[in-house]
């Protein structure tokens, strides 16, 4: 509880500024310009900490996690600062801000890598999995809060300040995690002779790098059978193979193969996976949704995602006092999966007539279905291992999520842009579309109030079908959730005591004593 206030503030940190970014995301393009790279501002930070994740927490696992921890915590602020400075006077005024700010933030990306793996592994250094379930679900409250008081942060900032201030309020928040962070956590230190898998990490990054720029680019900035996308699809494959030969043979994989072999652990990370494919992939447009075509404010459109973190803080806090009093979880992601499944589809039946209150009602939906699974995950990845690969498990549970969600957002990305541009040619024909669309347009609200009535109404229809079409996509992905979750093995929890030790499974890494 003394360690606590620190770790929390760091989550809050990561939490945080995605969700006032995205907020504040319509009044950024509206100034750099650009809407067909708005998913690249958020594709690029999730690549960082998607390639930075599997790193952070082998490192911490050799070296032990509080330097570490803090190292990951300083990256992040000075991607903040170079992410706010973006477009400005310093870089040469506004002219390339949108590609210093997709670079930046992939700066950002790589230090939030660590936030958020080391606040998980910590907790599982300090708590026993039985009593880890009631930390974690104080910790998904706080991440709930977070995303509530996000939106709300990023609107006042973009209705009353400068869009920089959406980058800048992490330092003030960051100073206080480290201050706390320096002077109350105390963990043992390591100082492991053993090397990192270097090779193993540059591989998994290019191959995911190649991975996610196919979905961002496939279909849209080049042709599927262009020999661009070929030669990213024979780049991805090749390091992939070779990553999996280099872990076979490392001494100290960054990624050990043979997690896989325990059942729950696969299935684990492949719903962490669709999860974050399904959920980060999506959500990104909410704001845009509610901004554009509902005409909400930047605070108004924050406070509209109210139902949805506050259906999610509840349930998540309800789940982690129930698998402590229990020591059950296998039903809790089969009825995330169901609820997030159920979720989209309500989303995706949104259009250009709907209120803004039945919005609200159908998040809502949204936030039950993601409490039951956005802690419960990670327990259960954690529960899978062995104590000494406890960092690996809770940065392979966030890698994967992270990357569904990179893939996500890039592939969610590629058919927005590919349905508005499509749906705005019929409508305009292809100049005015390509105008509209492509060519770096002002897509604020002023800026769409002040066009005549027929081409507002025709954009506002054709964002509208756009967003709607992306959140049809995400159903395909969220409906496979409840179907894995219903194979999770249930394993009694470490630190439940003697009468429920785990039995052993021959396939299974077997969980360590508590």
């Amino acid at each position: 509880m003394v360690v606590l206030p620190g770790l929390m503030l760091a989550m809050v940190l990561a939490m945080l500024d995605n969700m006032i970014v995205g907020t504040a995301m319509p009044r950024i393009v509206g100034e750099l310009g650009g809407l067909t790279h708005l998913s690249w501002v958020v594709t690029a930070y999730v690549l960082g900490t998607t390639v930075s994740t599997p790193i952070w927490g082998k490192i911490g696992d050799l070296y032990g996690r509080k330097n570490i921890f803090i190292i990951s915590i300083v990256i992040f602020m000075i991607g903040s600062v170079l992410c706010g400075m973006a477009g400005s006077e310093i870089f040469g005024g506004p002219e390339g801000g949108m590609a210093e700010l997709i670079a930046f933030r992939a700066i950002q990306g790589l230090g939030a890598g660590g936030l958020m793996v080391n606040v998980m592994a910590i907790i599982g250094d300090l708590v026993p999995p039985r009593e880890r379930g009631q930390y974690q679900g104080i910790m998904a409250g706080v991440m709930s809060l977070a995303m509530i008081a996000g939106p709300l942060v990023g609107g006042f900032i973009t209705d009353h300040l400068d869009w920089r201030w959406a980058f800048y309020v992490n330092l003030p928040v960051g100073a206080v995690a480290l201050v706390l962070l320096v002077l109350k956590l105390h963990l043992p230190k390591h100082h492991n002779k053993v090397r990192i898998d270097w090779w193993g990490a540059g591989l998994l990054s290019v191959s995911i790098t190649a991975m996610v720029l196919i979905t961002t680019w496939g279909g849209n900035q080049y042709a599927w059978g262009s020999w661009e996308i070929l030669g990213l699809a024979a780049l991805a494959v090749v390091t992939l193979v070779a990553f999996i030969m280099v872990e076979r043979k490392a001494v100290e994989p960054i990624m050990p193969l043979q997690l896989f072999g325990n059942r729950n652990f696969t299935l684990i990370s492949i719903i962490g996976f669709l999860l974050g494919f399904a959920m980060f992939g999506a959500i990104n447009f909410l704001p845009l949704f509610q901004q554009m075509v509902q005409g909400a404010t930047a605070t108004n459109s924050g406070l509209l995602l109210l139902p949805m973190m506050g259906a999610a803080m509840v349930v998540s806090l309800f789940v982690g006092k129930a698998i402590t009093s229990t020591g059950k979880y296998k039903i809790y992601p089969v009825i995330g999966g169901v609820g997030m499944a159920v979720g989209m589809w309500l989303l995706a039946t949104m259009d250009a007539g709907t209120p803004s209150w039945v919005t609200g009602v159908y998040i809502a939906v949204l936030g039950l279905g993601m409490g039951f699974l956005m802690q419960t995950t990670m327990l259960i990845a954690q529960n899978s291992v062995e104590q000494r690969d406890l960092g690996v498990a809770s940065s392979a549970s966030t890698f994967f999520r992270s990357i569904g969600g990179s893939f996500g957002v890039s592939l969610f990305g590629a058919v927005f842009n590919n349905h508005l541009l499509s749906d705005l040619t019929a409508r305009f024909g292809p100049q005015a579309a390509d105008e509209l669309a492509t060519t770096g347009a002002r897509m604020d609200a002023a800026a769409v109030a002040q066009m005549p009535a027929q081409m507002r109404t025709g954009l506002l229809e054709s964002l509208a079908t756009s967003i709607s079409g992306v959140f049809w996509w995400a159903i395909a992905f969220a409906v496979v959730v409840p179907v894995l979750a219903a194979f999770i093995k249930e394993i009694p929890l470490r630190g439940a005591g003697p009468a429920e030790a785990p039995a052993a499974d021959e396939k299974a890494v077997t969980p360590a004593a508590g």
